[in-house]
């Protein structure tokens, strides 16, 4: 049984998740209807679809683990579904990563301004950029599954043997595990990093010159700023998170630092989902009429109970 601050922490981890999963079925219903009434999506709009799907599958193998683990986590072993759950851990989790990447590289390259000559031969060739960052995934899925599976035999011989495992042979195999994410998040920060160089020198020479037009490109550039930070920090706390609910893996009665860790790293999917819906014009004006449809039928169910 979980005591009151482990049901509290449990909760709160739970309602993250929740409201994680409502973020991203929003984006991937409204990324649907929009493809379905004109028959065409945008790059943009691809990115943050996958990005939603993926998250959403991400955070429901989140969740299944945690409470697989705190409650029940004798009912996987028989047919050895925790290893595919692993497996699926690899796949998903690269696959949500290299979205947010190519979100993060997508808004670079269109908003940053540079006239060296590598920056424009990519702007030029974005989708070669694409096409080389799904090629790293491919590259980073075949290198992760032997260590995968190193990790899960060495895990069973724990189990069956007790033959401990190496805390140090250990982390060093989770961390070449995680190279394809470590890549992906590098390339992420520094597009990040050069577009707050990009329009910090923008902002600079704009003052002198104010127009509305001018204002309205400004702002823009700042919603895209506010995904791109936003994306930084939030993957640097799940990043901390799951680093927290691995070492669990090492502390006896470690369920309070085990949930606190989900707490942490349920903060990515959940904040980055509302801040892609908040700054995203279509998805913020598709939000605003739910919100709309949503009190007008409050407004028809007072004035029936009144009739």
């Amino acid at each position: 049984m979980l005591s009151t601050a482990e049901g509290i922490l449990l909760f709160i981890s739970t309602s993250e998740s929740v409201l994680g999963i409502l973020g991203d079925v929003f984006i991937g219903v409204v990324s649907c209807n929009y493809y379905v009434k004109n028959k065409k999506l945008s790059t943009v709009g691809f990115i943050i679809s996958g990005l939603a799907i993926s998250r959403l599958c991400l955070s429901w193998l989140l969740i299944i683990d945690a409470y697989t683990k705190l409650f029940s986590e004798q009912l996987l072993s028989p047919v050895n579904t925790n290893e595919y759950m692993n497996y699926l851990w690899v796949i998903i989790n690269n696959l949500s990563v290299l979205f947010a990447t190519s979100l993060s590289v997508f808004y670079f390259l269109k908003i940053a301004k540079f006239s060296h000559y590598m920056f424009l031969w990519l702007k030029r060739r974005i989708n070669l950029v694409f096409i080389f960052l799904i090629g790293c995934l491919l590259v980073t899925w075949l290198l992760s599954f032997p260590l995968l599976e190193k990790l899960i035999q060495d895990n069973k011989r724990n189990t069956s043997q007790q033959v401990p495992i190496k805390k140090s042979e250990f982390i060093i195999v989770c961390v070449f595990l995680n190279m394809g994410v470590i890549f992906y998040f590098v390339v992420a920060l520094t597009a990040c990093f050069l577009l707050i160089i990009s329009l910090w020198r923008h902002r600079s020479r704009m003052q002198s010159h104010v127009s509305i037009f001018r204002d309205l490109n400004r702002e823009a550039h700042v919603k895209a700023m506010q995904v791109l930070i936003s994306f930084i920090i939030l993957y640097i706390l799940y990043f901390i998170g799951m680093a927290i609910v691995t070492l669990c893996l090492f502390i006896q009665e470690g369920k309070m630092l085990f949930m606190f860790g989900l707490i942490i790293a349920f903060l990515y999917p959940c904040c980055h989902s509302l801040i892609l819906i908040l700054t995203n014009s279509q998805l913020k004006q598709s939000s605003l009429q739910v919100v709309q449809r949503l009190n007008c039928f409050e407004i028809g169910t007072d004035l029936r109970a009144t009739w």
